[in-house]
């Protein structure tokens, strides 16, 4: 038990409000529903974030209260969770394996065998650490169905109608945590059925003796389900909010998968057993897979044996435990193993490991070591104690050395908006200064991680009105909001957020680097914008973003990005068009046109926008070389850039014609002689840099305009 404590110590709590370095986006959503309970809005199933189950938000709650709004509080409740399992575990496998079911007589040490390999090697997993650290749903699945399998059993045996009570509580609950959840009726059900056969050894009187106690477990979880259910029955959509993702659904109106797509996600599913993981948890995209090798050799040898004994309880319980729970996994349309969906199963996972190495052990001692039997006990108590404490080793140096400071799981996890949430936190107040901040995803914990009192808009730029990207039209909480436009709306939609707030003086715009987020779309567009109706101050440079300064901001006459766009119809042969364009300069609040000379006087600075539409089914992506030449015909300036669309992706997701616009900033060496210069434009493929040739002209550059410089004084 001390080992044990060590262990979820040092691997699921030490740190934790460091590791990870930021909030995932479930994070994120159940730390504000905590903060919408906390303020008396209380519900049974929470909408946000595709729909979640309530008992995670109802934990994390208090926790805020104890320990404010800080990471700690969001994933104490469901790293407790992830620790809890391992001792219900371990106390499981004493119940289910310390009398044997036959002779009756106590097998005490093949229960401390089962249930301490199971615990311990539960306890140092190390995807059993990534999952535990993280505030998902899914960690309170496996320990409260361990508690109700435990619970059960200890009542039955003991004809404890209390015992039986708590294990339907605990039943009850289950609904409340995780999808996968709502399979584990089939295993009670199977469970129970299990012992009417054969069927010819069921009599009436036997039947009849266990009603009683059947009855309690039902009532006792029916009643404590009641209100989720009930809600199911009036919503079902949120029933079937997550229908989409399973296999056998036909998604978009296609047909569903067939039996044959069934067993391959089954069989890529068993290869977790010691020979793949799932990518998606791993900076290095390999993942590591539930057990390792020796670890899947014992799991293999336990599911045989558990076959072999499938009229025992205890080994019949595991296999349905394994087979019923590992189904939700097996049934979700993913590209690769989902090891989250089958955390349900992952008790009987480690029980069944610990089954084959008892197996083993008994083998061994009944050939080789009979005379020895205490010798044996302790040498093998030995060689597994160590095993599991180099498993434990290796778990720590990989998560705390390895995986928490990969650069993809400080993305992964936003920690990014992290880091600007404590920097803004430190900032003095100021009433009259607001934030915005570009990004098209919005579930990145900045929300509930930001505490200051200085609005903050999130900038979020998509291809129309009614389709906001994917954001359901969430809008925010005070005094961070989401501000929805689209890029032809920005400056109307900026102009009135400024005039519903009271004096404001200054705005500051934070822009990401660019190997960050793809956000430098939207800041072009603000500087512009800002430019023209405020002063540019200047910046503060940090470690991942700058933090830009605006000032004086003007709202005496109606914001406009460019005045009009001017036809420039280019449609090149890969499926591409070019549709209009627009040409300035923020700083000088006039818009250039493009059918004449354009004049920069000393500046040498220029906006181009151009505005774009793809042939359905595109499947190349595209970008742009924008290239100044002089009057000899030598390229002096090149600016390129991949064209994305409205919603971040490129042009060649294959999805329906798409409208869309790409501004560019293009910033001139002051070395440049002053005269008369052609800017021209190449339209290339972004993987093989093959430029496209113009439809009936056969040419890769097309002449956007003139310019003239002016000697630079």
């Amino acid at each position: 038990m001390f080992a044990l404590a060590l262990a979820v110590v040092m691997l699921r709590l030490q740190r934790l409000n460091e590791i990870p370095p930021g909030l995932h986006h479930d994070e994120w959503a159940h730390g504000v529903d905590a903060l919408t309970v906390l303020q008396g809005e209380h519900t049974i199933f929470f909408p946000r974030n595709n729909g979640r189950e309530g008992l995670i938000v109802y934990t994390i709650a208090p926790a805020i209260s104890f320990f404010g709004k800080t990471m700690l509080a969001i994933r104490l409740p469901t790293a407790l969770a992830s620790a809890g399992t391992v001792f219900v575990v371990f106390w499981l496998g004493q119940l289910l394996f310390g009398r044997d079911e036959e002779s009756g007589r106590a097998t005490a040490w093949r229960g401390l065998l089962v249930g301490g390999i199971g615990a311990g090697l539960l306890a140092v997993s190390i995807g059993q650490t990534v999952i535990g650290r993280t505030a998902l749903r899914g960690n309170f699945l496996p320990l409260i169905l361990s508690l109700c399998l435990a619970l059960l059993w200890w009542g039955w045996k003991q004809r404890s109608w209390w015992r039986i009570a708590l294990a339907g509580a605990c039943a009850g609950l289950l609904p409340y945590t995780y999808i996968p959840a709502r399979f584990t009726p089939f295993l009670f059900l199977l469970f129970g059925l299990s012992f009417a056969l054969p069927l010819r050894s069921v009599t009436r009187e036997r039947v009849r003796s266990e009603l009683p106690w059947v009855g309690i477990f039902v009532v006792i979880t029916g009643l404590v389900a009641a209100p989720i259910l009930v809600h199911f029955a009036l919503h079902p959509e949120d029933f079937f909010s997550y229908i989409r993702t399973w296999l056998f659904h036909p998604p978009g109106g296609r047909e569903g998968a067939s039996l044959g797509s069934f067993l391959i996600n089954g069989w890529n599913h068993l290869l977790l057993f010691g020979l793949r993981g799932d990518p998606r948890w791993w900076p290095d995209g390999s993942g590591q897979p539930i057990l390792n090798l020796w670890e899947a050799f014992f799991f293999w040898l336990g599911v045989g044996m558990a076959v072999r004994h499938w009229q025992q309880p205890a080994y019949r319980l595991l296999l349905l435990w394994l087979g019923v729970l590992i189904l939700p996994a097996m049934l979700t349309r993913v590209d690769s193993p989902d090891t989250l969906r089958m955390i349900g199963a992952v008790p009987a996972i480690y029980l069944l490991v610990g089954v084959g190495m008892w197996e083993a052990f008994r083998f061994l001692r009944e050939r080789f070591f009979q005379a020895h039997d205490t010798k044996a006990a302790i040498a093998v108590g030995a060689v597994i104690s160590g095993l599991i404490l180099v498993q434990g080793v290796i778990t720590y140096r990989i998560y705390f050395q390895k995986w928490a400071s990969a650069r993809e799981v400080y993305i992964r996890y936003n920690a990014p908006w992290a880091d600007l949430a404590r920097i803004l936190n430190a900032q003095p107040l100021s009433s009259d200064m607001i934030y915005l901040i570009p990004h098209s995803f919005w579930y990145n914990g900045f929300e509930y991680l930001y505490q200051g009192a200085t609005p903050v808009h999130l900038l979020h730029i998509h291809a129309h009105p009614s389709s906001p990207g994917g954001l359901d039209n969430y809008q925010g909480t005070a005094p961070v909001r989401l501000l929805h436009t689209t890029m032809s709306d920005l400056a109307r939609k900026l102009e009135s957020t400024l005039a519903a707030m009271e004096n404001i003086s200054s705005v500051k715009v934070v822009d990401w680097d660019d190997d960050l987020y793809r956000s430098d779309h939207e800041t072009e567009l603000l500087d512009i914008l800002l430019g023209k109706y405020g002063r540019y101050l200047g910046s503060d440079a940090y470690v991942n973003f700058q933090v830009h300064t605006y000032t004086d901001i003007s709202l005496d006459r109606p914001w406009t990005f460019y005045e009009h766009l001017a036809p420039l119809t280019v449609d090149y042969d890969g499926g591409l068009s070019l549709q209009w364009i627009a040409l300035g300069q923020g700083e000088k609040e006039k818009q250039l046109s493009s059918r004449q000379p354009l004049d920069l006087g000393q500046e040498r600075s220029l906006w181009v926008d151009l505005h774009w539409q793809t042939a359905p089914g595109l499947d190349i992506d595209y970008a742009i070389s924008l290239r100044l030449y002089n009057t000899e015909g030598e390229g002096v300036y090149q600016n390129d850039t991949v064209l994305w669309e409205s919603a971040h992706t490129t042009t060649g997701n294959g999805e329906s014609s798409a409208v869309f616009n790409t501004l560019v900033q293009l910033d001139f060496p002051i070395d440049l002689l002053p005269g008369d210069y052609e800017l021209r434009l190449v339209v290339y493929n972004a993987e093989t840099l093959k430029p496209t040739v113009q439809l009936g002209v056969w040419e890769p550059e097309v002449v956007l305009a003139r310019l003239r410089l002016a000697e630079v004084q």
